[in-house]
């Protein structure tokens, strides 16, 4: 880990690190508060002889006090007698022991000096100011005893002057709440932000682009942002800017628009035709990511056909809004065509939806047959393929799929899913020998500059376009308005059928129209069968065609959708439900 992982994990956890400083201070606090107050009183004493000697030498010797100075170490050790304790337990009246007496006290000197210290604690200032005294007229005492004649008051050599008493504290030593408070604050703070480095150290969960990239070695190819108006039924995020409902709409499509940008130029002389998208575990979002990854390719005009490949727990159809009825199970043990049970998504005639079907009690075989390989090579020829398959590490159907595919997407949710599991997935997928084309990180929060990005390239909307209490216009409703003459393909009815090969190379006939026109014009369904019905004996001219029977119905599966989308609106499913 560098600077900036220690960075992001004291970002990321900064509420806990808050809270750890809160209960740091709080609990200081309360500490301080419950705690009995000690206050301290002290009192000082000057060290001199008491007699004048009449001799010179000894006039001499007092004028520089050099007896009373002698005499200050031994009273600092007689301060703390027992006696002197006794004394002034005896003057207070006080109940506890001399022991208990001598350790609240402490004696001082200081240095170079003939003064005496004496200070006293207790738990009120009265009683710590009255102990000081005490105990100072006690050593008082204990000295007349020691050096005094017979014993008698005031007969020692050397006397302890007093100026004045003890002063009456105003504030107690301890606790400090100040104190108290900063020494809470700074081992809570500690306290979280080892917190935040041991949980950012022990964290396996994906959360970045860079960390995938270095430790699992596989590229990102997406960053889906985080959706939380998106209903759990319908799961798509509307295309255009005008069904927009927030920014993070917008971002969730800018996004959708730069994996589809990515997977274009992923290999520019071989891009992949067959796309399985997947992921390690379930609720990671892949179904979701599937259908709107094929609605986006979609809308830039290329054909695409969306398969439900999860056998198991098959979501598509509820996604799109379609029939949940007959589709590839039925397709693949011969009770339907593909024809009869492909159906389109609203409002995207050039995206074919080809729902799980009837449940087997086989998913692994089905999709492992040469059926389900022929079927989606096939589908290749005419369009991008995209598989939603079922989680990897859940069952082996994903990893049946990938080997059949030119590539496979591997759907992890940030936040979520651990590298352990990432790297668990891919090493089932490469023993599957299938080709990971990248990762596709879901469930990004779009916070920090991601959502100024949103914001300030998002296309802002006219005060025209802003009428209604939603804010939707019914220019926005009906679609943007067309300006100028616009590029229309057209292809003439009295045309002979078109050979995959030539599918290929022909090119549209241009024709110019004037910006009130109504919708282009496109072959119709009628023509296009009439077109293939006509000249029956060139199908047979077509190795291909003469191989694969259903290459016809192929063939029409886009164009036929393409051209009844166009005429009547988008088709439903057609066989058994």
């Amino acid at each position: 880990m560098d600077i900036r992982d220690y960075l992001r994990a004291l970002r990321r956890n900064w509420i806990a690190i808050i809270l750890m400083t809160a209960v740091g201070l709080g609990a200081a606090y309360g500490w301080a508060k419950i705690q009995t107050p000690v206050y301290e009183a002290s009192v000082s004493g000057l060290v001199k002889s008491r007699v004048t000697p009449t001799d010179p030498q000894q006039q001499l010797a007092q004028s520089t006090d050099t007896y009373a100075r002698a005499k200050v170490p031994t009273y600092l050790v007689m301060a703390g007698w027992r006696s002197v304790a006794v004394n002034a337990g005896s003057t207070l009246g006080l109940s506890d022991s001399p022991e208990s007496l001598v350790k609240r006290i402490t004696v001082t000197n200081p240095e170079a000096t003939n003064i005496i210290n004496i200070a006293a604690t207790a738990s009120s200032p009265k009683a710590a100011q009255q102990l000081a005294d005490a105990w100072m007229k006690g050593l008082v005492s204990v000295i007349d005893d020691t050096d005094g004649i017979d014993r008698q008051p005031g007969t020692s050599p050397v006397m302890i002057y007093v100026a004045q008493t003890a002063a009456l504290p105003e504030a107690p030593i301890f606790p400090s709440v100040p104190t108290a408070l900063l020494i809470g604050g700074l081992l809570g703070l500690g306290g979280g932000i080892a917190f935040a480095m041991i949980r950012a150290i022990s964290d396996r969960r994906v959360r970045g682009t860079d960390d995938v990239e270095q430790r699992l070695g596989v590229p990102v190819v997406g960053i889906i942002p985080k959706v939380d108006s998106v209903a759990a039924e319908r799961r798509i995020v509307a295309e255009d800017d005008a069904h927009a409902d927030s920014r993070t709409d917008f971002a969730v499509r800018e996004s959708l628009r730069a994996l589809r940008t990515n997977l274009q130029f992923m290999d520019v002389d071989h891009p992949p035709r067959t796309i399985v998208v997947t992921s390690a575990l379930p609720g990671e979002g892949k179904s979701t990511v599937a259908a709107n990854l094929a609605m986006t390719l979609a809308a830039a005009g290329a054909n695409v056909v969306l398969v439900d490949g999860d056998l198991r727990r098959p979501t598509v159809a509820s996604t799109l809004g379609l029939v949940a009825g007959a589709g590839l199970t039925d397709v693949l043990a011969g009770r339907a065509k593909l024809t009869e049970v492909a159906q389109t998504a609203p409002d995207i005639p050039n995206l074919a939806v080809l729902t799980a079907g009837t449940i087997p009690p086989n998913p692994s075989e089905v999709l492992g047959s040469a059926r389900m390989h022929q079927l989606v090579k096939d589908l290749t020829k005419h369009a991008t393929v995209i598989i939603d398959a079922p989680p990897v590490l859940a069952v082996t159907d994903g990893a049946v799929l990938a080997n059949q595919a030119d590539g496979a997407l591997l759907v992890v949710a940030v936040g979520k899913t651990t590298y352990d599991v990432v790297d668990k997935a891919l090493n089932t997928l490469e023993k599957a020998r299938g080709r990971v084309l990248g990762v596709v990180l879901n469930r990004v929060p779009v916070t920090g500059r991601q959502a100024g990005y949103a914001y300030d390239y998002r296309e802002k909307s006219s005060p025209k376009e802003t009428a209604g209490k939603g804010g939707k216009s019914t220019d926005a409703a009906s679609g943007p308005k067309r300006t100028g003459a616009q590029p229309v393909p057209v292809v003439p009815a009295d045309q002979g059928p078109l050979l995959p090969d030539e599918e290929a190379s022909a090119q549209p006939v241009e024709e110019t129209v004037a910006a009130p026109a109504s919708k282009p014009r496109r072959a119709t369904a009628r023509a296009v069968r009439a077109a293939r019905t006509a000249a029956p004996a060139e199908r047979g001219k077509d190795p291909a065609l003469a191989a694969d029977p259903e290459a016809g119905d192929l063939d029409s599966l886009l164009g036929d959708f393409i051209a009844d989308d166009a005429a009547t609106g988008p088709r439903r499913q057609r066989g058994r439900t």
